[in-house]
Formats: C-alpha cells, structure tokens, sequence
C-alpha cells in the first residue's frame, strides 16, 4: 500500500511538471516536444508497440507493412502532441476555442438540441477527443460527459479539472444510469466513448471486419430516451497550429419495435460511422489500445 501510495506521487508530480512545461513553452515548441515524446514511446522505447502493429495489421490487411509502420509512428507522435494540446486548450478562452475549433454541421447539431430530448453524442479515441468538448460548450451548448474513476485519484481529479476549465460537465460511470436519463430530460448533450473493450454487458458488433465488444449503453439511453444519437469527431487540421474540425453524422436508424435487436442494429450503425471516420485519419486514431480483445464478460 505504501508503494503504491509513493509511485502516485510520483506520477502526480511528473503530470504536474509536464502540464506546467506544456503551459509555459511558445506553442509550436510545446506541441514538437509532445511528438518528440510520443515518438521517443513508440520507436524507442516501444510502448505497446507489439500492439499497435497487430492492431494495425488486424484493420488494414491490405496495406503494405511499409503504410502501417508510417501510420503507427505517426499515431505516437499525435498522441504525445494531442496530450500537450489539450493541456494548453485548457487554459483557453471559449472565445480562442470557437476561433480554432470549426464545427460546419453545428445548425443541424443546434437543431437537434432545440428539439428538447436531448442528445447522445458518441465519439471515440480518433483526433482529440477531450478538447471536442470544449467545441460545442464554446459556443453555448450545454455538455456532460460521461468518465471513468482513475487508479489514481490525484491525476484523476486534475484530468477532471481540466475538462471543468473546458466547461464539460462530467458523470461518472456508477452514476451513468441515474444521472444519464436526468441529464438528458434537461436537454444536455451526454458524450461517450464507445470504442473502448466493454468489459461487461458488451454487445459484438463488427469494428474493421472484425467482432469487438462494444458498450450498448449510447443505444440503450438513445432507446428508452427518445434522444438522437450522433457521431462527433475532432480532427486536428494539417499544420502545426491547434486547430480541428468538428464532424458531425446524425446515425439514423429504423426501429424493429423489438428492443435487444434493435440495441444490437444502432450499436452496430454508429460503430460502423466510427470505422468510416478512421479510415480517413488512421494517423489519428488510438491504436494502443486493445479492441478486438475478447467476448462479452471475459478478461484475456
């Protein structure tokens, strides 16, 4: 206990010396430093690199080993940047939000919101998807996320402000099912992410040709709601300034009036949207994590 109690110190004061140097440094310097980082983790030291490469492999088959090994070095190096970025963004006004966050689709998006049911916004681990929040709350639109305890309550609760400083509201996963509906009923935006291994209560639904446990709690709310469910990713532009553009795609579904089928079709419709989107920005897309990882309710 008392080890672990030293090495969360330890972290919590290497998040807190890396946050205030990202802070600190001219912002092209700060955002180099975090794909030097990233790269340094993913051709040096090979962090999860085994990983990536199979992951790759997995959703691409038919590039060539020379495309994957350019995609998973670039996708080190985004990550190392977005992580310097969205420590930065969080010190920004909305007003420098707005100006470097585009959303085209935002009337439509708007629309939906006025219709008063709320909406389920879901998104994955493709662009930066903790400063898309901030797009949509830049611009006056009320937003909660749902989030996950941390191992370590200390870097946790500094992640937690930062998406306080970005106005997003947050909902903890035990909470989700009381205050998701609430959230909702107020006419909120509830963001998830849905690409994440869903330990248990997944459903299989195909992610790049291959079956992957997917949370079924965006169309479970969507369902018992009424609430529309939308697709929102936040891509960084090209060049070296922080700027992204928000995508939106409204995921319409026709109802089979028959509940556990129709969790299983619009699981599998906004998946789908989700694959679509990282196929045009793999370089951006999380490939560490472990996706294709088991069935429902089994840990390998």
């Amino acid at each position: 206990m008392k080890l672990q109690k030293v090495r969360h110190y330890i972290e919590h004061l290497v998040f807190r010396v890396f946050s205030g140097v990202a802070i600190v440094l001219p912002e092209a310097l700060a955002l180099s430093v975090g794909s030097l980082l990233g790269w340094i983790a993913g051709s040096v030291l090979r962090v999860r690199r085994t990983e990536v490469d199979e992951h790759l492999f997995l959703a691409f088959p038919e590039r060539t080993d020379a495309w994957r090994h350019d995609v998973a070095r670039a996708s080190y190096a985004h990550l190392g940047r977005e992580a310097v970025a969205t420590l930065r963004l969080s010190r920004a006004t909305y007003k420098d939000l707005s100006e470097r966050i585009r959303i085209p689709d935002l009337a439509l998006f708007r629309t939906a919101v006025e219709e008063g049911k709320g909406v389920i916004l879901v998104t994955g681990h493709l662009g930066n998807w903790e400063v898309g929040g901030g797009a949509f709350t830049s611009r006056g639109i009320s937003l909660d996320a749902i989030a996950k305890g941390m191992a370590n309550k200390a870097i946790g609760d500094a992640i937690a402000g930062v998406r306080g400083r970005l106005g997003i509201g947050l909902i903890y996963m035990d909470e989700a099912a009381r205050e998701v509906p609430r959230s909702l009923l107020r006419g909120r935006v509830v963001a998830m992410l849905a690409d994440q291994h869903a330990h248990k209560g997944g459903i299989l639904v195909s992610f790049f040709g291959r079956e992957a446990s997917t949370t079924r709690a965006p169309a479970l709310f969507a369902i018992r709601t009424g609430a529309p469910i939308f697709l929102g990713i936040a891509l960084r532009d090209p060049g070296w300034r922080q700027r992204y553009t928000v995508s939106l795609e409204r995921i319409d579904f026709q109802s089979s009036g028959e509940v556990v089928a129709d969790i299983r079709g619009l699981t599998a419709a906004h998946s789908a949207a989700l694959e679509r989107a990282v196929r045009l920005a793999p370089e951006q897309y999380f490939w560490q994590h472990r996706r294709w990882k088991s069935a429902p309710g089994r840990d390998e």
